[in-house]
């Protein structure tokens, strides 16, 4: 059995969000996602999500292509996290393209290009400006 791994905030959940994670579970039999927690997200944009982490982690399960989700607490520790949930692939967006490149000494590594004109950041802005 091949396990999948990604790893994402998935703050104000939307159609790029979604396809990620569909074709993530097309690498193999099953995807398990991290999710990052209030103060790692705190700590990478400078925010608190919109959403908090168990709130989040709940959409992310829901999903019918995601098999199960943890939390992210630590970027320091992605090999730590693949190695505990015994992953073959780890599938990122592009927009990480070659920063997990460590990771491929004990999983392949996948960077999907993500789905155009579409970010949290930006639906966030638009939110705002209503």
């Amino acid at each position: 059995m091949k396990r999948v791994i990604t790893f994402g905030t998935y703050d104000v959940f939307h159609l790029g969000h979604l396809r990620l994670l569909q074709r993530a579970a097309e690498y193999g039999d099953s995807l398990v996602v991290g999710v990052s927690s209030d103060a790692l997200n705190f700590k990478k944009k400078g925010r608190n999500p919109v959403y908090g982490q168990h709130d989040r982690m709940d959409i992310v399960a829901a999903l019918k292509v995601v098999d199960s989700v943890f939390l992210e607490e630590d970027l320091e520790l992605k090999m730590e996290y693949i190695k505990a949930q015994k992953a073959d692939v780890l599938v990122m967006g592009d927009d990480w393209a070659g920063k997990f490149d460590f990771c491929k000494s004990i999983c392949e590594v996948v960077y999907l290009k993500r789905t155009p004109s579409i970010s949290t950041t930006a639906l966030i802005e638009v939110i705002k400006e209503i």
